[in-house]
């Protein structure tokens, strides 16, 4: 899940201004963690410690007021009561990388997406992307090639995976939807020839920034085996002492192939 981290990290600074190249400095001064890392964090630790994700995630989001939340998550997680909002956003796919690490089987990968996405994000398209994210991580860490993980998740999810990064990138537009973001992301991972390069062709697109280099990021780091010294340690280094705990104690738990 560092993988993820690390793209939400890097992507931080461009999701409000977009860049159509690959040519940047990986990490800008500016650089922080948003939401996307703080809901991915909260999700680990609910796994890690078997706890109700719910209330784990409250408890995350009234640490992290101001990391950057869509308007219904701030109303869901402010409001004493806890029924999902039917939403088909991004932030299903953003958060769900520790399941496609954590479990052992396709199909336990599948059901616990659901299970952790349906809290909140209960609409169709909202469970189908977190889903085809998961997934997709689970089979990068179990060996399987990109045709492969292509192939799956574009009969099991009905994703268009044909389009290159190149192709995608001068008319694509911010877009918060998992249909408009989770296939894209998928394909930054599929043409890129290493963990950096993934991330590089994620916000190279545009868009949703963070997010897309988020999901990208996820199964970049489950298909290489793991997050470059350099990045990994610049990552860690951008997370408080909390989130940072969380996470290595996720990391030294994750499961091999």
């Amino acid at each position: 899940m560092i993988g993820a981290i690390a793209g939400d990290i890097i992507g931080s600074v461009y999701e409000w201004d977009n860049i159509k190249t690959k040519q940047f400095d990986l990490f800008s001064p500016e650089c922080f963690f948003t939401d996307d890392t703080v809901l991915t964090v909260a999700l680990a630790d609910a796994i890690l410690n078997k706890q109700d994700y719910v209330p784990v995630m409250k408890s995350y989001y009234q640490k992290y007021p101001d990391a950057g939340y869509g308007g219904m998550f701030h109303r869901w997680a402010q409001s004493e009561e806890s029924r999902p909002y039917n939403s088909w956003g991004n932030g299903a796919a953003m958060r769900i990388s520790p399941v496609g690490f954590a479990f052992d089987s396709l199909e336990e990968v599948l059901t616990k997406a659901r299970q952790y996405t349906e809290v909140t994000h209960n609409h169709p398209e909202g469970i189908k992307g977190a889903q085809a994210v998961a997934a997709a991580i689970f089979l990068a860490r179990t060996g399987k090639s990109k045709a492969e993980i292509r192939e799956y998740v574009a009969t099991t999810f009905g994703y268009d995976l044909t389009l290159t990064v190149d192709e995608i990138r001068p008319t694509y537009e911010f877009n918060e939807s998992c249909q408009q973001t989770v296939p894209q992301a998928i394909i930054a991972f599929l043409d890129s020839d290493d963990f950096e390069d993934a991330i590089r062709n994620a916000i190279s697109m545009g868009g949703d920034s963070d997010t897309l280099a988020c999901i990208a990021g996820g199964i970049a780091d489950a298909f290489y085996g793991g997050v470059p010294d350099s990045i990994l340690q610049k990552t860690m280094e951008l997370l408080d002492d909390d989130l940072r705990s969380t996470t290595s104690a996720f990391m030294q738990n994750r499961r091999s192939p």
